[in-house]
């Protein structure tokens, strides 16, 4: 299995989480759909869960802190200076929500938007470097970056977290894989067929070992498919909804007959 114990390196997403108004339900709705086992932080970090993998952190889930902020999960890029990278975004069009705070002695972090409205994390790892299994079932395989003006987005990127950009294939015209130090990290680009009005987005997809198990638990755990499961170029694909309207994508090998 591939782990990590050393922080990221600057701009990688290192981190998922998010915040739900029941936790027990979404640990029952992610538990079977994800594979994932859960660990407690206790109250200190609010009962905040740990998401793991054979022991290894992988993403959070924490109670909603305000009734009226939306449930959707929070893509995190990593910094060295949390503060030095609030002050880039602010300066490239972009503002902060919240922070940049310490979490207790495990690292400081932000809540951010980029210049086009989409809203991301910030993550300056000290105890707790964010992501700790990688490349495996459970764990945080690919993030989008889906933007209503995606090359005003990929410049304050480039600007904030030196973003690098490469083709992709077959993918829409204005999509680009970005990368860190020239290694691939996600993918940036337009809205790709979302609802008009949709607002600028980061998309987790999580690595399973089947997709189609994964969508059956989910479906049957009270989220929605929300459109057909496909084989891509890519690998086998699924975009769904936790029971609270999150949207998520599952990503596995391409399933034989």
């Amino acid at each position: 299995m591939p782990v990590r114990d050393t922080p990221w390196p600057v701009g990688t997403p290192s981190w998922v989480d998010i915040a739900v108004p029941d936790v027990e339900a979404a640990l029952a709705f992610y538990g079977p759909v994800l594979g994932w086992s859960f660990v407690d932080t206790g109250e200190e970090f609010g009962n905040y869960r740990m998401c793991q993998v054979d022991g290894h952190n992988a993403a959070g889930i924490g109670p909603k802190q305000d009734p009226e902020q939306t449930t959707a999960w929070l893509v995190y890029l990593a910094s060295d200076d949390a503060d030095g990278t609030a002050k880039l975004i602010t300066d490239n069009g972009g503002g902060t929500i919240w922070g940049p705070e310490d979490i207790g002695e495990i690292g400081r972090m932000a809540v951010a938007t980029d210049s086009t409205g989409g809203v991301f994390g910030v993550w300056q790892a000290k105890d707790a470097i964010g992501s700790e299994v990688y490349n495996e079932p459970g764990s945080l395989v690919w993030e989008d970056c889906r933007l209503t003006d995606p090359e005003a987005g990929k410049a304050f990127y480039t600007s904030v977290f030196g973003y690098g950009y490469e083709d992709v294939p077959g993918a829409p015209d204005d999509y680009r894989a970005f990368t860190v130090n020239g290694e691939v990290a996600g993918g940036i680009g337009g809205m790709m067929g979302v609802p008009e009005g949709t607002p600028s987005h980061w998309l987790a997809y999580f690595s399973v070992a089947s997709v189609d198990a994964s969508v059956a638990a989910a479906v049957n755990g009270g989220g929605t498919l929300l459109h057909p499961t496909e084989d891509t170029p890519f690998g086998r694909m699924a975009l769904l909804t936790d029971p609270f309207g999150a949207v998520f994508s599952v990503h596995g090998e391409v399933e034989e007959a």
